[in-house]
């Protein structure tokens, strides 16, 4: 763990999704307990530092995004307590803490949200939130009309905001109680030791003035596909990043990292401004296709829009299918992850990527993503890249749980369990464990540009500006040679004459 100066700006963070991590009761359900219990596996990958998804208080409509209480932890995950053991562990693990926190909205039983539905239209309650007489077109994220009726049997009856689940009402972020209440959040967690904080929807905070009606949707007069998009990436959501980042300056060593999903670079460049988010996703990298081209495009662009500030790279979270499904095969995944981690900046993993994961085919009965329920059906959700964990043994739960858990595990991954993999020197796991310990230990992984070589077609090699690092990927359908070099590392064996195959990716010095 780097002691001094900006340490998240060269860190690999390990995303744990706490829910599907490791459970320690045998509910079934994955918990802080869990998370403390595999400290050691952390370490042993080499990781700087842990993401966790939000453990708050929460009915989970959408499992922990949507908070009645963001200063306490659900029973589901444990205590407080709990919490600051694992705050503690994780400092004797040489690991740092991030927290996940979501201010675009609360959930429908925040004791804010209770109140304004029992308020009056009008009133002081209803003004944190968004109550209109009448609905605008508005779409939600996961499907359907971003608004809900209250009172509809009666005459003063209001809709509410929710641009994501009817129960994650939207915020209003022009409330000074808003604001205030962000702080006392951010002091909270930061008191208590966390190293840093996601903010979840971070282009979300503020809404386009007076609330008008999305030109790009269908039933408008003319319809403008390409107009702003009233929801997200206002100009008032800088003035929420700039009080974060206040906050934040009043505690060295403190981090913000954002999820920032705007339509183009210049906007996005806008929240990692030195008063504003110190990261933030770009999230172009993880969007890309299996090809050169397209990868080293990326790569320039999220360079070029970060500037000054320390690139973000990560091909998988808890949103996104697994790379070894996205990208058609787990040679491919293991390419990409060399690629990644080569890259000047911060890298991000996410839970299971490191196995070689793929997603799971769930049956209908078990899909629990309001994603699934909200667009009936017509939208998968994400309940197939969030299954638990398989760490070791049999069937159901794979040193998950003693119990069942909260999604099936499928049959396969008993060829995927972290313990198997510890032992297998060409594993997926003893893969990430070398790129990681070369990125740690080589004086070659320095530099915050990279520089493009020539590379024959389907190909790409970049060399970190100032040191002697290159990595080199071929994802055309043939061999092709080798940058010149010394190999320090390869994604999967190289051809008996020493070419590089295709979905391959390497890295020499």
């Amino acid at each position: 763990m780097r002691d001094e100066g900006e340490w998240w700006a060269t860190a690999v963070v390990y995303q744990v999704y706490v829910r599907s991590f490791a459970d320690s009761d045998g509910d079934g359900v994955g918990d802080l307990a869990g998370v403390r219990s595999r400290l050691g596996y952390l370490e042993l990958l080499g990781v700087d530092a842990l993401w966790l998804s939000p453990v708050y208080p929460s009915p989970g409509v959408d499992h922990g995004y949507d908070v009645s209480d963001p200063r306490d932890v659900d029973p589901l995950f444990g205590t407080l307590d709990d919490f600051d053991g694992l705050l503690s562990d994780a400092r004797r693990h040489g690991l740092r803490v991030i927290v996940d926190l979501v201010p675009n909205h609360t959930s429908d039983q925040h004791e804010w949200f209770r109140a304004a539905v029992s308020a009056a239209p009008g009133s002081p309650e209803r003004s944190r939130y968004h109550f209109r007489r009448e609905p605008n077109n508005w779409q939600s994220v996961f499907g359907g009309p971003a608004w809900t009726r209250v009172d509809s049997d009666s005459a003063h009856s209001e809709w509410y905001l929710h641009l994501f689940a009817p129960g994650q009402p939207d915020l209003n972020w022009a409330h000074p109680e808003v604001r205030e209440d962000l702080e006392k959040t951010l002091r909270f967690w930061c008191d208590r030791g966390v190293d840093g904080v996601r903010i979840d929807v971070a282009h979300g905070l503020a809404k386009a003035e007076g609330l008008p009606d999305d030109r790009r949707q269908p039933g408008w007069t003319v319809v403008e596909e390409d107009a702003p998009d009233p929801r997200f990436d206002q100009d008032g959501v800088h003035e929420v990043h700039r009080l974060i980042r206040g906050v934040l300056d009043h505690y060295p060593g403190r981090m913000a990292v954002g999820e920032v999903i705007v339509r183009d670079d210049a906007r996005w460049s806008a929240y990692v401004r030195p008063d504003e988010l110190h990261l933030a996703f770009h999230f172009g990298l993880l969007n890309c296709a299996f090809a050169a081209d397209e990868i080293r495009e990326c790569i320039d662009r999220t360079l070029a829009a970060a500037g000054p500030a320390p690139a973000v790279w990560t091909i998988a979270n808890h949103d996104v299918p697994h790379p070894a499904t996205r990208y058609g095969s787990v040679e491919r995944a293991r390419a990409m992850a060399l690629v990644t981690l080569a890259l000047p900046g911060t890298a991000y993993l996410y839970n299971g990527e490191e196995l070689g994961l793929p997603d799971v085919d769930l049956p209908d009965s078990a899909r629990q993503d309001p994603a699934f329920r909200l667009s009936g059906g017509a939208e998968l959700g994400r309940d197939g890249y969030r299954v638990p964990l398989p760490w070791e043994g049999e069937a159901p739960g794979y040193g998950f749980t003693t119990g069942t858990p909260w999604l099936p595990m499928p049959s396969s991954y008993g060829e995927l369990t972290a313990a198997d993999q510890l032992e297998d020197p060409s594993s997926t796991l003893s893969l990430y464990r070398q790129a990681l310990d070369l990125r740690k230990q080589h004086p070659a992984f320095t530099g915050d540009q990279v520089e493009w070589f020539g590379a024959p077609e389907g190909c790409l090699a970049f060399r970190r500006v100032g040191t002697t690092l290159v990595c080199a990927l071929n994802t055309s359908d043939r061999q092709v040679p080798l940058p010149p070099g010394d190999v320090l590392l390869t994604s999967g064996d190289l051809t008996d004459c020493g070419d590089l195959p295709p979905n391959t990716a390497a890295w020499l010095a």
